[in-house]
C-alpha cells in the first residue's frame, strides 16, 4: 500500500482525522461542494482557488467525477449535473425527519398562505431537509438542500439554542459572524443574548438578518425525550405585515405543530 507523503501525513496529524482518513475522497467532496448558486460553472483554475489545492489533484477528480455522472465538462467550463442529486436522495430518503416534515410543510404553507420550512443544523450551518410554498407563488425552486448560517436566521438560532452550552460556544468560536445583509448582527455578545432569548422564550424571531425584505419565526422541533432535533419555520415579506404581526398570527399555530410532532419524531 502507498504511503503518505510527508505533507499529507503531517497534516493528517495535526487535523486529528486519523490513519483511515481518504484524502483524495475528501478532496473529491471538496470540489463537488465548491459549486453553488454563485458558483455554477467553473474552469479547472478557478475550482483549484477555490479549493487551495493544486490544479493537477483538482484535475484527476474533476475527472472522476465526470465519469461518474456528478460533473459535466462543456469546453473549458465545469458544472454539477443532476447526478448529484443521487447523493442527496440518499439521506432524504433514509431520513425519517424529511418524510414526517415535508407533508407537514405542504399543508402548513397552504393553510397560511407563507413558505414554510424546517432543517436540522450541521456545523455552524442550517440546512433544510423540507419546504412548502403556497401555490400563488410561482416560483418552483425548492430550497430543500440550501444552507445557511446558524447564527443570523430564525431556524439556527432555536437549533443553536438547543445544544448545551460549551457545544454552542464552540460553534459560534469557530465561525466568525459574516454579514448577510445590513440588519445582521455581528457582535458575538448580542448574537449570544438573541440565541440565549430563543431558549428562554422557546421561539426565534429574525427580521431582514439573513434576506433583505424577509422575516422569519422558528420554533424547536423536540422529540419525545425534550431533546431538539429540527426546527420549523414561517416566513413572510415584510410588506405582507410588522414582526408583531408575524409572532402573534403564526406563533400559536407553529407551537401547537411542534407539540404534535414531538411524538413522531426519534
Amino acid at each position: 500500500m502507498p504511503r503518505l507523503n510527508a505533507e499529507d501525513a503531517g497534516r493528517r496529524e495535526a487535523a486529528g482525522h486519523g490513519p483511515d482518513f481518504l484524502e483524495a475522497l475528501a478532496r473529491g467532496l471538496a470540489v463537488l461542494q465548491a459549486f453553488g448558486p454563485e458558483r455554477r460553472q467553473m474552469t479547472l483554475a478557478e475550482v483549484a482557488r477555490e479549493v487551495d489545492l493544486p490544479r493537477a489533484t483538482v484535475r484527476r477528480a474533476l475527472h472522476t467525477l465526470v465519469v461518474l455522472g456528478h460533473v459535466a465538462a462543456e469546453g473549458k467550463l465545469f458544472r454539477l449535473t443532476p447526478g448529484v442529486l443521487r447523493l442527496a436522495a440518499g439521506y432524504l430518503g433514509s431520513n425519517g425527519l424529511s418524510n414526517i416534515l415535508q407533508p407537514r410543510c405542504e399543508k402548513l404553507s397552504a393553510e397560511v398562505g407563507a413558505p414554510c420550512s424546517a432543517a436540522v443544523l450541521d456545523g455552524a450551518e442550517i440546512v433544510f431537509i423540507a419546504y412548502g410554498q403556497p401555490a400563488r407563488l410561482l416560483n418552483l425552486t425548492t430550497n430543500v438542500g440550501l444552507r445557511l448560517p446558524a447564527f443570523c436566521t430564525a431556524l439556527g438560532r432555536v437549533l443553536l439554542a438547543g445544544l448545551p452550552e460549551a457545544e454552542m460556544e464552540a460553534v459560534l468560536a469557530r465561525h466568525p459572524p459574516v454579514a448577510l445583509t445590513p440588519q445582521t448582527e455581528l457582535d458575538p455578545a448580542r448574537i449570544r443574548k438573541r440565541i440565549a432569548k430563543a431558549r428562554s422564550d422557546g421561539f426565534a424571531l429574525v427580521d431582514q438578518e439573513a434576506e433583505q425584505g424577509f422575516r422569519s419565526l422558528a420554533v424547536p422541533l423536540r422529540r419525545h425525550d425534550g431533546r431538539v432535533v429540527a426546527a420549523l419555520n414561517i416566513g413572510m415579506h415584510t410588506e405582507r405585515g410588522t414582526a408583531t404581526a408575524l409572532r402573534e398570527g403564526f406563533l400559536p399555530l407553529l407551537r401547537a405543530q411542534a407539540a404534535e410532532l414531538a411524538q413522531q419524531l426519534l
